[in-house]
């Protein structure tokens, strides 16, 4: 039994190591138009992530999840800019995703005791306040026009296309390049971090309280407490991904943080599979990606017109959330656990295919009789 959880261990450590070789490799053989929707597909990825720890697994539902994204990118640009404090930006990157579980703590009393449809209520509130604060503050956010994102720097190393120039194995490294690595290390950071919340005691108390709230709290699970950290954690989340997004983006508009990100979340965690780490993942590649490919290849999609083009024609953003949606029903109606679900059943149908013995029976081995019929007590006859 030990030998087959050593190999097993070895097995998933080397499948690790493979993927992460793979993911090393885009910046030396993509162009840029690839690098930049595996970095708005990670940022999306880390706020999934997020989601999925507050609906998926604590059964919370929230339609706010892009005002915490918001105050993620804005308060990394308002401490990292001018004006601002002007924090070294290595400094502000965690303050900015503490100001979001700030935000998260400061409505998690709401969380704690209200739950379905009235929680998406007020957290729907949530957005359109935010949009509110981020038009009106000039000083701080820019208003309508937003404000450029100061580029990252790490210990004189800078996050942009700017000097000193670096060139690594012959490719040179712009700012795709060079925050991929750091999208990179900020999604294995959410991966491993979500992973191990969903298997200490925290997260077993979580999928208890989505599973039953009475029988969570008799085993004395402490149901305000769980609700209100499961929130802040999912903000900060949140918060993460609004830094990396705003240092992708290299420009945070208000516009950008509405009600229509936070149903694509909801579409991400729905699509790949509730309560799911992988599955919130593909997921958001699947809804974030969708719409910058129909973007590219509108001229060679049938019934999908270019950006720009006449009235009336459906545009590739329209077309994209029309395809999600419907990804959405079919989910629901067939596949309820997701893509995630679907891999697992996959995987685990293979797994017995492997393991099934195919063998023939020999005809020259006589095959034994059968059983012979058990005895029938004889009746009593008066």
């Amino acid at each position: 039994m030990s030998d087959r959880i050593t190999a097993l261990l070895t097995r998933r450590r080397a499948t690790l190591l493979t993927v992460a070789v793979l993911l090393c490799l885009p910046p030396f053989y993509l162009d840029a138009f690839w690098l930049r929707i595996g970095l708005f597909s990670m940022a999306a990825a880390i706020g999934a992530v997020g989601l999925a720890l507050l609906s998926g697994t604590a059964g919370q539902l929230s339609l706010g999840h892009a005002f915490f994204l918001a105050v993620g990118a804005y308060g990394y640009t308002w401490l990292a800019g001018d004006p601002g404090p002007g924090l070294p930006t290595v400094v502000a990157v965690p303050l900015a995703v503490l100001m979001a579980g700030l935000a998260g703590g400061l409505f998690s009393p709401v969380a704690g005791r209200v739950k379905g449809i009235y929680l998406g209520i007020a957290t729907l509130a949530l957005v359109f306040l935010g949009h509110h604060v981020l038009l009106t503050a000039e000083s701080v956010t820019g208003g309508f026009n937003g404000r450029s994102v100061p580029p990252l720097s790490l210990g004189g190393f800078t996050f942009t296309a700017s000097d000193p120039e670096l060139t690594v194995l012959g490719v040179p490294f712009g700012a795709e390049e060079r925050l991929w690595f750091l999208g990179l290390a900020l999604f294995a950071l959410t991966w491993f971090t979500a992973r191990g919340l969903l298997r200490s005691r925290p997260g077993r108390a979580l999928a208890a309280l989505r599973d039953s709230e009475t029988a969570a709290a008799v085993m004395g699970v402490d149901v305000a407490r769980h609700r209100s950290a499961a929130f802040v954690v999912s903000s900060m989340y949140a918060g993460l991904a609004g830094v990396l997004l705003a240092l992708a983006f290299r420009r945070v508009v208000p516009d950008y943080f509405g009600l229509v990100l936070s149903v694509d979340y909801l579409a991400m965690i729905v699509v790949g599979g509730l309560g799911s780490v992988a599955g919130a993942t593909a997921g958001a590649v699947f809804v974030t990606a969708l719409p910058l490919l129909m973007t590219r290849y509108a001229d060679q999609l049938p019934l999908v017109a270019a950006p720009g083009s006449a009235e009336g024609a459906v545009g590739p953003t329209e077309a994209a959330r029309y395809l999600y949606g419907a990804a959405i029903v079919l989910v629901l109606l067939y596949a309820p656990d997701g893509l995630h679900g679907l891999a697992r059943r996959a995987r685990d149908r293979l797994r017995r295919r492997r393991t099934t013995p195919t063998s023939t029976p020999d005809p020259a081995v006589p095959s034994p009789p059968p059983p012979a019929a058990a005895a029938r007590p004889k009746e009593h006859t008066p």
